[in-house]
């Protein structure tokens, strides 16, 4: 088994040991055994977000495999005598209703759970705050790592707690909102490294299951990102019915190439490869007139990358070579377009990454996971 199976950018190499996990104490227990064997460990889930070398990985990889099970929905909401359905369905008409009068519900996923499948349940369910973020690959237990967020919504917003696992102190810590240190696609999981004997590809905190508060009913959060309030006719910051705003926000994502699709190259991507830059007011003033800035708070000013990078004259679909491009459909997208190697697809972000440089003296900061490489 090669990481390029598992990995939506199609790259990776060898796998010394693979080992499954569809439970908490499955990821725990092979967690434990490769922390105590001292060997190097990544944590996989969908691996939307994992731009990996070609060498082979001399350790193991706990991947973590949808359960296909409901997730815990808390006491905070009644779900009726026949309690829950079999896995998470599409169809509203199957569920059990909650109770009108609750003001909210609390939702627990197990870390492996596919994000787009707790979306849609929580669509189906009436279950307001993460309806813009449908369509993203990868599992729940990824999304806390990242702070992931799209079209004006993240999940720091509905995240109450984070049940991981404490590689240094072998035991089950719980963070809870204010402890997970969220900032724009970032947070404690992410910045806490691992000071084990082995290298690791995976921090110190395993994450092993994710829980949610939601407030309940039929229209979405205040928009917030103007390209999906055109496409829904409303104006910024108004409601919308939840499932319109699923089937809008998929079309766009399709539209940019950012639902996964075997057959076509422009979604052998990690998603969006670079970060959006969070500048000093005084760099912000250096950047072209027409230049996005949203205000970031505490004197920050948020541009766009994929502004950057089609005005430092990169066009959709640029390549350097043959089998790694920009995405014909998005800027912002790294792609595979068959075949290509770890190698390509660095030298592709190098060139991006110096062509903005030199045109805006803005450094691109890379969003995915690497493992084995510099960028």
């Amino acid at each position: 088994m090669r990481l390029s199976d598992l990995t939506t950018l199609r790259l990776g190499g060898e796998i010394r040991k693979l080992v499954e996990a569809r439970s908490a104490d499955e990821v725990i227990e092979a967690v434990a055994a490769a922390d105590a064997a001292e060997e190097p460990l990544l944590v996989l889930g969908g691996g939307s977000n994992l731009v990996a070398s070609d060498e082979p990985f001399a350790g193991t990889v706990v991947l973590l495999r949808d359960p296909e099970e409901p997730p815990l929905l808390d006491a905070t909401c009644e779900v009726g005598a026949s309690g829950e359905p079999d896995g998470i369905p599409v169809d509203p008409a199957e569920l059990t209703p909650l109770d009108p009068t609750c003001g909210g519900a609390i939702v627990e996923y197990f870390a492996g759970v596919n994000w787009d499948r707790a979306v849609r349940y929580a669509v189906a369910r009436e279950m307001v705050g993460i309806e813009a973020l449908s369509g993203i690959p990868g599992s729940v237990g990824a999304t806390p790592i990242q702070n992931v967020g799209a079209y004006g919504q993240e999940v720091a917003a509905t995240i109450s707690r984070v049940r991981t696992w404490d590689r240094e102190q072998n035991a089950v810590r719980t963070f809870f909102a204010a402890d997970c240190g969220f900032a724009y696609r970032d947070s404690i999981f992410k910045r806490t490294r691992y000071s084990g004997a082995a290298p690791s590809a995976t921090g110190r905190y395993v994450v092993l299951s994710v829980t949610f508060q939601h407030t309940l009913g039929d229209r979405s959060a205040p928009i917030r990102y103007s390209q999906l309030a055109d496409a829904l006719g409303v104006e910024v910051g108004e409601r919308a019915p939840m499932g319109e705003v699923r089937e809008a926000v998929l079309a766009i994502r399709g539209s940019k190439g950012m639902v996964l699709d075997p057959g076509d190259h422009d979604t052998w991507s990690a998603g969006s490869f670079f970060t959006n830059p969070i500048l000093t007011a005084e760099d912000a003033e250096r950047l072209p007139a027409d230049a996005p800035r949203y205000d970031a708070g505490e004197d920050r000013i948020k541009t766009s990358a994929a502004w950057l990078i089609s005005h430092a004259g990169i066009e959709r679909g640029h390549a350097v070579g043959e089998r790694a491009a920009v995405s014909g459909k998005h800027s912002l997208a790294l792609t595979n377009r068959g075949g290509a190697s770890s190698a390509d697809l660095v030298t592709l972000a190098h060139d991006v990454q110096s062509r903005v440089q030199e045109s805006f003296g803005i450094h691109l900061e890379p969003e995915p996971v690497r493992l084995g490489l510099e960028l």
